[in-house]
């Protein structure tokens, strides 16, 4: 018998931030990262983004870009021990919306599964905090010794979330015409096109400009805006761009 998915993605959607900038700080703070690099580098991609004049995208690539340098040659325990600190003193910073439906889909007994561009020693870590059933992160790849080689197997694009949807629905035998799928980001445009039931979570400009192209998912999408304590079901015809 097929079961229904509900597919996660977990940096803006699940998450209220980006888990990977708590991470980085974490390697400046223990000094794996130089603080220049942080001020030199990352630090105007994040001001542009901040001052609405840039590409959150652009930042949060900049950041990868660094993060890759710094560990290669680490061992993989050195990141698994950051990871589970950050969850621990940052896991409860999620969205309510999220969180709530996350509840439900547990007492529904559906299968939830995370697919984030986080990297996987940090997706593990939410997906165990939030009792997932099973996770996909960016996988860092790791040498014969254990260290990382500072290549990286991506799960940030649409393509590779795409890839990761069709084997958790071998894995797990999923409906996907019964299923969900929650995300912020063009990234997360291939999960709303499997699925019967997309839902966009505070989402990004581009994710809503490629969403009202698509004549067969605007028919179905649900955009969710939550800002402090007030949850918004929002019309696509409603919003404006600028």
């Amino acid at each position: 018998m097929s079961k229904i998915g509900a597919f996660f993605d977990l940096d803006g959607t699940l998450y209220r931030e980006g888990l990977i900038t708590e991470v980085f700080k974490k390697m400046v703070k223990y000094e794996i990262i130089e603080p220049e690099r942080w001020y030199n580098e990352v630090r105007p991609h994040f001001l542009r983004w901040d001052k609405r004049q840039g590409d959150y995208d652009n930042y949060l690539l900049k950041m990868i870009d660094v993060y890759l340098e710094a560990i290669k040659g680490l061992q993989r325990h050195q990141i698994e021990y950051i990871a589970k600190k950050v969850v621990e003193q940052k896991g409860d910073r999620v969205y309510t919306f999220t969180r709530d439906r996350i509840k439900w889909h547990k007492e529904q007994g559906h299968i939830i599964i995370i697919i984030s561009g986080s990297p996987s020693e940090l997706v593990k870590e939410m997906a165990s905090k939030y009792g997932f059933t099973d996770y996909k992160g960016a996988n860092y790849v790791i040498d014969e010794y254990g260290s990382y080689t500072g290549d990286v197997i991506a799960m940030w694009d649409s393509k590779s979330k795409s890839k990761a949807i069709n084997e958790l629905v071998e894995k797990y035998n999923i409906n996907l015409e019964k299923s969900y799928a929650y995300g912020d980001t063009s990234g997360d445009y291939t999960m709303f096109k499997h699925v019967n039931h997309p839902f966009c979570i505070n989402p990004t400009k581009e994710l809503l400009q490629k969403v009202i192209k698509d004549k067969e998912l605007i028919e179905k999408i649900k955009i969710v805006v939550e800002r402090k304590d007030v949850i918004y079901n929002l019309d696509i015809e409603d919003i404006q761009f600028v």
